[in-house]
């Protein structure tokens, strides 16, 4: 049986965590930068520790108007004060409820950039290196933020994308495109199997590039998203896949 985490952003508005908490081993939940704030954390971490979900930090660009999906240029220190803000605005419920930090993730367009600037990267992992011991650290494989945690010693978890077309770098395909998003629960299935089974992904250009896999996230405010899910669990099992 080969295992697998199964991710979703949360805490993001929809309130639709009841639902699909039964159907992942993980979660990531917004805590402030791009939405959320305590009363929706504090739900989120209650249901999470009610469904025994992991639970994850999703700092954003501070940007609600754009709900973090808009790049945006910070000074280191206003970068690193953000960063522990929000964290530490979510540890201190997951405190208060006896619970643990699983991991972080950045959040929309932070997580992209972080993926392809170093000194971007850099100045991040600072701001979150007081929260890792214990904690494990979501980030696409090949790139530079996983590159650069690597050599700090952090927990790697490379993520995966099934909701989300690839392009030949291994970048995502840009929310601007039609075709960035993947929203059929049988073409999703189509685009993880290869991942989990065979460490491969088949890019928009229809060409076959080397990936890896601990963690597949199926985004939260996806439209569709319960029905995916739903449908995942009922077909994993069928090729030895347990999401755990």
């Amino acid at each position: 049986m080969k295992q697998i985490d199964l991710n979703c952003d949360v805490g993001e508005g929809l309130e639709n965590e009841t639902h699909l908490f039964p159907l992942i081993s993980s979660c990531s939940i917004a805590c402030g930068g791009h939405a959320g704030d305590e009363q929706t954390m504090a739900r989120v971490v209650s249901l999470a520790l009610e469904y025994g979900v992991k639970i994850g930090a999703h700092p954003s660009y501070p940007d609600r108007q754009n709900f973090g999906r808009k790049s945006l240029i910070l000074p280191k220190s206003d970068l690193i004060s953000s960063m522990r803000e929000q964290i530490d605005q979510l540890l201190r419920v997951i405190r208060n409820k006896n619970a643990r930090l699983h991991h972080i993730k950045p959040h929309g367009a932070l997580y992209n950039d972080l993926a392809k600037d170093r000194n971007l990267a850099l100045n991040f992992l600072e701001a979150i290196a007081p929260y890792q011991d214990g904690c494990k650290l979501f980030a696409a494989y090949g790139s530079v933020i996983a590159g650069e945690a690597k050599k700090l010693g952090w927990h790697l978890f490379y993520e995966a994308f099934g909701d989300r077309n690839y392009n030949a770098d291994l970048s995502l395909v840009s929310r601007k495109r039609p075709d960035a998003l993947i929203r059929d629960p049988e073409k999703v299935l189509t685009h993880i199997l290869p991942m989990i089974l065979n460490g491969t992904v088949r890019t928009l250009e229809g060409v076959e590039k080397p990936i890896v896999a601990d963690t597949i996230c199926i985004h939260g405010d996806t439209e569709g998203v319960l029905e995916i899910l739903m449908y995942l669990d009922r077909e994993f099992p069928k090729t030895n896949i347990q999401v755990k």
